[in-house]
C-alpha cells in the first residue's frame, strides 16, 4: 500500500466516523452528550480536511493550499450545518436536557432579509460564542462595517423593539424616532403669517410661507453594550441564546436612552434636555420650595399660569420619591388629603409594566433618582422635575446593531461588544419647562 492508498483508506474511515457522529447527534436529546458529539465531529472534520488536502497535493503536484479565509469559511458552513441538524430552533433546555420535536422536513428559508434567515441567526450565534467568522455568502458588506462588526439578526431586533414597547423605556417610548444620515443638518421651519383687513381698493400683501432660521444636526455617535462571554457560552439552543441577547440588550439600552434624553452631555453622545443650551436660553424655569411643591394652589399660580396655550398639552418627568413625598401628601388645613380631588393625581407605581401616572390631567413618566434627583436630596437650583413635549425630542438611529468580539488581556476573557450608531437632541425647546428646587427665605 503506497501513501496515496493509505490516505484514501483513512479518508473512508473518517467519512464513516463522521456520518456516525452526525446520526448520533441528531438522535440525542441530552445536552452534555450533544456537546461531546459536536466536539468529536469537529475533530473528525478537521482530520478529514487535512487528508483531502494531502490527496489534492498528491494528485495536482504542488498546488497551493487553500487560503486561511477559504478554510475558515468552510468551517463556518460545517458548523452551521451541524447546528441545524443537531439543535432545532424550538429546543428548550430543561434540567440539562434539550426538549423539542425534531422536524425532519426541509425548512423553507426564502426570506429576502438575510439577517432574518435561519442560517444567519445560527452563524451569528457561532460568532458571539466562539468568534467564528460569518460566512461570506451570509454577509452584507455594506452593513458589516469595521465599526459595527457582525450585524445582529433582524428577528432579534424585532423582538427587542417589541419588548421595548411593552415593558421599559418610559421616556424612550415617547420621543420621536428618526432614521436620517448622520452629520446632516435638519432645518426647523418657523412658520409665520399676519392677518390684515383689506378693502376693495387694497390687496393683501403676499405672505411668506415660512423661513428656515434654525436647525438641528445629528451626529453619528457610536454607543456600545458589553455582554459576558460566560453568559453567552452557557446558552445551548438558538431560541434561548436569542432571548437572552434580547434581555441583556433591552435593559442596558433603555437605561442609557432614558438617562441620555435627560442628562446626555452631547460630547460623543446624545444631548440631553438639561445640557441643551437652547433649553436654558428659553428661561422656562419654575422654582418650587418645599411648601410650594406640596400646595396645589402654588402649582396653578407659579407653573400653569406661565404655560402658553400651545404647550399646555405636555407631560411631566418626576422621580417616584418626589411624587410620594410631596405630590401625594397634599392636604387641606385639617390635614385631609386633597391631592386626588385638587390635582387628579393617580400613580401606578405598583404596576411593573406601566409605573406612571397623571398629574393635573398630564401624564407623568416616573424615573429613578439617578436620572432626576428627588426633592429631599437635591441641592438648591437642581432640576427636580421636567415638563416637556415628548414629540419635540428626537432620537436618530437605524437600529442596526452590530457585535464585535475581542479578548480582554486584563481579565483574560472574551468580550462581546454590541454597537449602534445613534444620536438624540431636542427639536424645539420652547415647550420644555424646568422645575427647580428653591430654598424658602425667612
Amino acid at each position: 500500500m503506497n501513501f496515496k492508498e493509505y490516505l484514501q483508506s483513512q479518508k473512508s474511515k473518517l467519512e464513516k466516523r463522521k456520518a456516525d457522529l452526525k446520526a448520533r447527534a441528531c438522535k440525542t436529546d441530552d445536552a452534555d452528550e450533544l456537546r461531546s458529539l459536536t466536539s468529536d465531529l469537529e475533530e473528525v472534520i478537521d482530520e478529514l480536511n487535512d487528508i483531502k488536502e494531502q490527496l489534492r497535493n498528491l494528485e495536482d503536484g504542488e498546488k497551493p493550499a487553500e487560503t486561511d479565509d477559504t478554510a475558515e469559511e468552510e468551517e463556518n458552513t460545517r458548523s452551521i450545518a451541524l447546528n441545524k441538524r443537531a439543535i432545532p430552533d424550538n429546543a428548550v433546555l430543561v434540567n440539562g436536557r434539550n426538549v423539542a420535536s425534531f422536524n425532519t422536513s426541509a425548512e423553507k428559508r426564502d426570506n429576502k432579509d438575510i439577517y432574518a434567515s435561519y442560517e444567519y441567526r445560527m452563524a451569528f450565534k457561532e460568532y458571539a460564542q466562539k468568534g467564528t467568522k460569518i460566512p461570506y455568502e451570509l454577509r452584507d458588506n455594506s452593513a458589516n462595517t469595521n465599526t459595527l462588526g457582525a450585524t445582529i439578526p433582524t428577528t432579534v431586533l424585532n423582538e427587542f423593539i417589541n419588548e421595548i414597547k411593552l415593558k421599559y423605556g418610559n421616556l424612550y417610548n415617547k420621543v420621536r424616532k428618526l432614521n436620517i444620515v448622520g452629520n446632516l443638518r435638519v432645518p426647523i421651519a418657523k412658520l409665520q403669517a399676519t392677518f390684515k383687513w383689506v378693502s376693495e381698493a387694497t390687496v393683501s400683501p403676499k405672505q411668506d410661507g415660512g423661513t428656515y432660521n434654525d436647525y438641528v444636526e445629528f451626529s453619528a455617535n457610536t454607543a456600545e453594550l458589553r455582554v459576558s462571554q460566560t453568559l453567552l457560552s452557557s446558552i445551548v439552543t438558538l431560541d434561548l441564546f436569542e432571548r437572552e441577547i434580547v434581555n441583556v440588550m433591552m435593559i442596558a439600552f433603555l437605561q442609557a436612552m432614558d438617562d441620555g434624553i435627560v442628562n446626555g452631555t452631547g460630547n460623543g453622545q446624545m444631548l440631553g434636555i438639561l445640557n441643551d443650551p437652547r433649553v436654558q436660553a428659553t428661561g422656562n424655569v419654575v422654582e418650587m420650595t418645599e411648601t410650594d411643591i406640596n400646595d396645589w394652589t402654588q402649582w396653578r399660580k407659579k407653573f400653569f399660569s406661565k404655560l402658553p396655550l400651545g404647550y399646555r398639552n405636555g407631560e411631566f418627568i418626576f422621580p417616584l420619591s418626589t411624587v410620594e413625598s410631596y405630590l401625594e401628601t397634599m392636604a387641606d388645613a385639617n390635614n385631609n388629603p386633597v391631592f386626588r380631588q385638587a390635582t387628579g393625581l393617580e400613580v401606578n407605581d405598583g404596576d411593573a409594566t406601566n409605573p406612571n401616572g397623571v398629574f393635573f390631567g398630564r401624564a407623568i413618566s416616573l424615573v429613578e433618582p439617578d436620572i432626576l434627583p428627588d426633592f429631599d436630596t437635591a441641592n438648591e437650583g437642581d432640576v427636580i422635575g421636567i415638563f416637556w413635549q415628548p414629540e419635540e425630542y428626537a432620537i436618530n438611529t437605524n437600529m442596526n446593531f452590530g457585535m464585535r468580539r475581542y479578548f480582554d488581556e486584563d481579565t483574560n476573557e472574551w468580550i462581546n461588544k454590541m454597537l449602534v450608531v445613534l444620536d438624540g437632541k431636542v427639536l424645539n425647546p420652547k415647550g420644555i419647562y424646568l422645575i427647580k428646587k428653591a430654598i424658602a427665605t425667612a
